[in-house]
């Protein structure tokens, strides 16, 4: 369970674009309204958490916790959370808010949303013990995918899905470049087929 509030817990800090992250303890995180406490269990390192921490991406905030492939347990609750309880296993992945209004969050295309936010770049992320996340854009984890497996699905498992899903009923696509989403997919794809 979390330490009391006021306490402190152990994070990977980006001070400086640029620089390593430096570990430090910062204050423990307090779950707003919709959001949940989470005691991380395992978090990959994203493609997209270099590009911040070499300034590529320049940072929405420093200093800044990266990291948004996240697999943790409910620790905490905020007094709007539905459907999570503490003790729940829960993945938080690199969309972690939008509007809710504009046409591509009706759509269900909320990573479109010029409001959208993102996990470990305008809001702490997943590189310490504890992090708060949207319990409305949090994903309950099936037990048989473990904790370091099931981590990089809350991204490159995510987006690969999501475009694999558009093809419809292609017999072919085509894969350009060959990170871990193209990786999933080809997996994926070639399951379907058999």
């Amino acid at each position: 369970m979390p330490e009391p509030a006021g306490e402190s817990m152990l994070a990977m800090v980006l001070q400086h674009t640029q620089r390593p992250l430096v570990a430090q303890r910062v204050p423990m995180p307090v779950p707003a309204t919709h959001q949940v406490l989470i005691k991380v269990l395992a978090c990959g390192v994203c493609r997209t958490d270099l590009h911040i921490a070499d300034g590529e991406l320049a940072p929405h905030k420093l200093p800044l916790i990266l990291g948004h492939e996240v697999v943790g347990v409910v620790a905490g609750l905020g007094n709007l959370v539905r459907g999570f309880a503490p003790g729940d296993r829960i993945g938080v992945p690199w969309l972690s808010g939008s509007c809710g209004n504009c046409r591509f969050c009706h759509m269900q295309r909320e990573n479109l949303c010029d409001g959208a936010r993102f996990t470990g770049y305008d809001q702490d992320g997943g590189y310490a013990e504890y992090m708060v996340a949207d319990s409305r854009h949090g994903f309950r984890l099936p037990e048989r995918y473990d904790n370091a497996h099931a981590a990089p699905l809350l991204c490159a498992g995510l987006i690969g899905y999501r475009a694999y899903a558009m093809t419809g009923d292609a017999v072919r696509i085509g894969l350009y470049g060959f990170g871990a989403s193209a990786h999933i997919i080809a997996q994926l794809a070639r399951h379907q087929v058999q």
